[in-house]
């Protein structure tokens, strides 16, 4: 194992922010920052804003928050908006601009690319593709289902716009028929009113079979890399990571279309006594085994951790493989429970495909791992930055 493994040159394809700017964000009334071209070390104590500069580099991933939070409550106290910027090189557009920017009276997001407005959100999504480790990955472990099929959705439709389009689709059905559902009060009624909910499910059915199509050839793509990686970092006990989804076998669009909307439509009764959708993507199951049991119940804290980070590996592997650049990585401290050896070999493994450009954040210089040590500081006080020299 080397631990010496370092950032690789500047020439090789990776997502590099050049300058970041931030104005009435988080505890920031305004910064700027430039980066070098293999990123730095951001030094700081705990509440003094190293994870909101780490978020902010996400928002513009994905132009929503890392940690859930609603538009308005990343707004600085006491202010109007917020306003974030960045020049990028490396992306999978290229060299580019980007800006994202919230006003807290109309409720209202812009985001612009090279300057220019864009009419749609998804047009811009994933133009500056990221990674975020951090020690709340845990809850992808831990968390219920619903965490992992948001993990496979953020990271899939960042990996691939196809994906980002099914997904809006299918929620955008799925709601629409659940409205429908609840508009019934449990109770079938007359064909005409049994029209309205079926009216959604050809939607639901044509967007569902291309995201489980998506998901199935990820889930078999990743299973014996997610394995290889916990083996790397030291975990010998056999784990597994396998999708629960409907359809069977069927692996065909097509097929996958017809067993769902033939499936919505037998158990369409069903549904309005129950007044929700109960078939279809957003009942998939990532499920993560250790020694074939369910990992969240059985496996120990730093096994979880290491299985959660094993997880963002593979985000950051998948958007590589697929965008041919690698993703900005963003570490917020994620090594702070893991002994130095695992955090070594994670390090390792991560710059065996190229690190990329990192943005560190932990607390004081002695926390960061010895692979990154090369990495230029910059000290966070208040929602202050100040390089050190």
């Amino acid at each position: 194992m080397h631990e010496d493994s370092a950032a690789p040159p500047p020439s090789d394809p990776a997502v590099r922010v050049q300058s970041l700017t931030l104005t009435s964000f988080r505890n920031y009334q305004r910064a700027t920052l430039d980066l070098p071209a293999d990123g730095v070390a951001l030094l700081g104590d705990n509440g003094h804003g190293k994870t909101n500069l780490l978020e902010a580099l996400y928002y513009l991933a994905l132009f929503r928050s890392a940690r859930g939070a609603r538009d308005k409550d990343l707004v600085r106290f006491g202010d109007t908006g917020f306003h974030v910027s960045a020049t990028v090189d490396g992306s999978p557009r290229g060299a580019l601009s980007i800006a994202a920017g919230f006003e807290a009276a109309t409720q209202k997001k812009k985001v612009a690319i090279d300057g220019v407005e864009v009419t749609r959100l998804s047009d811009a999504i994933g133009a500056a593709p990221a990674v975020l480790f951090s020690p709340a990955d845990v809850a992808l472990v831990r968390g219920a289902p619903a965490e992992r099929r948001r993990f496979l959705d953020v990271m899939l439709a960042l990996a691939d716009r196809r994906y980002l389009l099914a997904l809006q689709r299918y929620r955008h059905a799925l709601a629409q028929r659940n409205a429908a559902l609840r508009a019934l009060g449990g109770q079938p009624r007359d064909a005409q009113a049994m029209d309205a909910v079926a009216a959604f499910e050809p939607a639901l059915a044509h967007a569902g079979s291309q995201m489980l199509v998506r998901r199935h050839a990820w889930a078999i793509d990743a299973a014996p890399a997610y394995a290889a990686m916990l083996d790397a970092i030291g975990e010998r006990t056999p784990v597994s990571l396998t999708l629960k989804r409907g359809g069977g076998g069927r692996t065909d669009a097509s097929e996958l279309a017809a067993w769902l909307a033939d499936t919505l439509a037998t158990q369409r009764v069903h549904d309005v006594r129950r007044g929700t959708t109960h078939t279809g993507p957003h009942r998939d199951e990532l499920q993560l085994l250790l020694d074939g049991r369910d990992l969240r119940s059985f496996g120990s804290n730093g096994q979880q951790r290491s299985a959660a980070i094993a997880l963002r590996m593979l985000e950051a592997r998948t958007l590589q493989a697929s965008l041919g650049t690698a993703p900005l990585l963003l570490l917020d401290d994620p090594f702070a429970e893991l002994d130095a050896e695992r955090s070594a070999r994670i390090l390792h493994l991560l710059g065996t495909r190229g690190l990329g450009q990192v943005v560190l954040a932990v607390p004081r210089s002695e926390d960061i791992p010895r692979a990154l040590t090369g990495l230029p500081t910059v000290r966070v006080r208040h929602g202050t930055l100040a390089v050190d020299t």
